[in-house]
Parts: structure tokens; sequence; C-alpha cells
């Protein structure tokens, strides 16, 4: 997913282009001059990145080279083991909680204390 600007006949307009099967769709997000579309414009290239308050979480490699969704199963890991409930809200804003379970059950990096934490944890959100 990635937002795009094109210049029309001197006004810029922001869509949002993402995969959807084997096409590329672009959605059309408003003019950027409006306020409420400049907002939304940052908040989706924000969401591409890893957030400043969660950059502690992945001290071993630089978080600007992680890429949300093909690096999902090592950000769940790191949260699940050593993040708090602020960083697990981020990660259930980002991906279904169905993998979030199956990486939590399928994990060999989160120990058996959190495993079991979550487990309870999300079975009582569901």
């Amino acid at each position: 997913m990635s937002v795009l600007v094109k210049k029309i006949m001197g006004r810029e307009y922001a869509y949002n282009a993402y995969r959807l099967g084997g096409k590329i769709v672009h959605k059309y997000l408003g003019p950027v001059s409006d306020p409420s579309v400049k907002a939304r414009v940052e908040r989706l290239r924000m969401e591409r990145k890893v957030p400043e308050n969660f950059k502690y979480l992945f001290w071993d490699t630089d978080p600007a080279r992680i890429n949300i969704r093909k690096h999902s199963r090592y950000i769940i890991e790191r949260v699940l083991e050593m993040g708090g409930l602020d960083s697990f809200r981020w990660i259930q804003g980002l991906y279904p909680t169905r993998a979030i379970i199956e990486v939590c059950d399928a994990s060999r990096k989160i120990s058996e204390k959190s495993k079991n934490f979550w487990r309870v944890w999300l079975h009582n959100a569901s």
C-alpha cells in the first residue's frame, strides 16, 4: 500500500494505491489542500514505519529498514516477547488477530511465559 499524490491542472489530489489480487487499485482520498485529507495521508504514510516510541524493541536492526508487511512475524514476535500493551495495540491495528495468535503459537522465539500470557489475553479478547 502506498499513497500517491497526482497533480492535475495545477491542483494536487491524493490516492491510496494497493494491490487487490492481480490488479492495482487507486482509491481517491481527496484534494491535498483539505486538512482532513492531508492528515489522513500523513497517517497512512506513518503506518508503513515503526513508530518512534517502539524502536527500542528493534535494537539489533535499523528500524527504518523494517518492512511492516514483509517482516510481520519478526515484529509480532518482538512485541509479544518484549513489548507492552501499547505496542500490542499498535500491532493489533496492523495485523489480524488470527495472524498474531498463529505467530504466538508457532514461534520458537517467544518464551513459554509470554506465550501463556498472550494466549490468556487473546482468548479473553476474542
